[in-house]
C-alpha cells in the first residue's frame, strides 16, 4: 500500500527557514519523481517544486532562489529546504508522486494529511 507522510511544518517568521520531509513507502521510490504541493487557503493546490528520481528539478517561479527540493533514496524521503519565507508561502504542503506529461507534471498517488506552513508578517 503506498502511504506518504509529510512532516517538518510549524509556525515560523516572515525571512525565516523551515525543512519539510516526506517519507514515502509501498512503490519503488528511487525511480519515481517526486512533487510538493502547497494549498493555501480558499485556493486551489499548486505544484511548488518537482524532483526526478536522478536528481532533476523544477520550481514554480514564485519559490525560485528561495525553496530547495532534494531527495535521500536510501532513505525514501523527499525534503523542501524553504528559505527566506514569506507570508503567502503560509499553506498545508503535500508531497506525491508525479510524472511528466509535456511541459506539465501530474499528480498520480493518494494525498497524505500533508503539513501547515504558517508563516507571520
Amino acid at each position: 500500500q503506498v502511504q506518504l507522510v509529510e512532516s517538518g511544518g510549524g509556525l515560523v517568521q516572515a525571512g525565516g527557514s523551515l525543512t519539510l520531509s516526506c517519507a514515502g513507502s509501498g512503490y519503488v521510490f528511487g525511480i519515481t519523481s517526486m512533487g510538493w504541493y502547497r494549498q493555501a487557503p480558499g485556493k486551489q493546490r499548486e505544484l511548488v517544486a518537482t524532483i526526478t528520481g536522478g536528481g532533476s528539478t523544477n520550481y514554480v517561479d514564485s519559490v525560485k532562489g528561495r525553496f530547495t527540493i532534494s531527495r535521500d533514496n536510501a532513505k525514501n524521503t523527499v525534503h523542501l529546504q524553504m528559505n527566506s519565507l514569506k507570508s503567502e508561502d503560509t499553506a498545508v504542503y503535500y508531497c506525491n508522486k508525479v510524472r511528466q506529461l509535456g511541459k506539465s507534471w501530474i499528480y498520480f498517488g493518494s494525498w497524505g494529511q500533508g503539513t501547515q506552513v504558517s508563516v507571520s508578517s
